[in-house]
């Protein structure tokens, strides 16, 4: 029971994994999560704190990253949908800077695997949006940084539809570009 099919993206680390969906006149059952299909499928991470947050269309949180205590997340969305994004912070890697985005909703029910390294943010494309993940080390006040949403270098193609008003908080609208961040490439 619960087999998932995992889809690697074209920055490594970064996948795609749909749980089976049993369905019948009644509804339908599925495992969010299964530790020994994730191992089997090569995903070998522990998770110690699960989140959940809702909010309303045109919300934009992120790109959010933690400094010294960096967190792998499997996130998903259990109502509504939102169109969700990694982009690449590991310093060795060939794909330093590049983006990946996958729309994550609950009718979809794709999860998404964002490993240590990368920073996260999602945009909420339906009326509200809860949006669950799961994490491999915990909340550390004072440990997030961030980089801006709409950095031209790093080129993210927010799906914001006409009329769509983005809505940021204080601090994610204070954040810096890739380059101001990272003074190493």
């Amino acid at each position: 029971m619960g087999k998932i099919t995992v889809t690697t993206c074209e920055i490594e680390g970064l996948c795609i994994i749909e749980p089976t969906v049993f369905k019948d006149e009644r509804g339908y059952f599925v495992e969010t999560y299964n530790q020994n299909d994730m191992k089997q499928a090569g995903l070998d991470m522990e998770f110690v704190q699960d989140n959940q947050s809702m909010s309303s269309k045109g919300v934009l949180r992120g790109l959010h990253f933690q400094k010294q205590y960096p967190q792998g997340k499997l996130v998903r969305v259990i109502r509504g949908s939102v169109f969700d994004v990694a982009v690449d912070l590991r310093e060795q890697s060939k794909t330093f800077g590049k983006w990946f985005g996958v729309e994550l909703s609950a009718e979809n029910m794709k999860q998404f695997y964002v490993p240590k390294g990368f920073a996260h943010g999602y945009l909420v494309l339906s009326d509200e949006a809860e949006f669950c993940y799961k994490c491999t080390d915990f909340y550390h006040p004072g440990d997030e940084g961030g980089l801006l949403w709409n950095d031209p270098e790093i080129g993210v193609q927010w799906p914001i539809e006409e009329g769509m008003k983005v809505t940021l908080n204080d601090r994610d609208s204070q954040w810096k570009g890739l380059s101001d961040t990272f003074h190493f490439k």
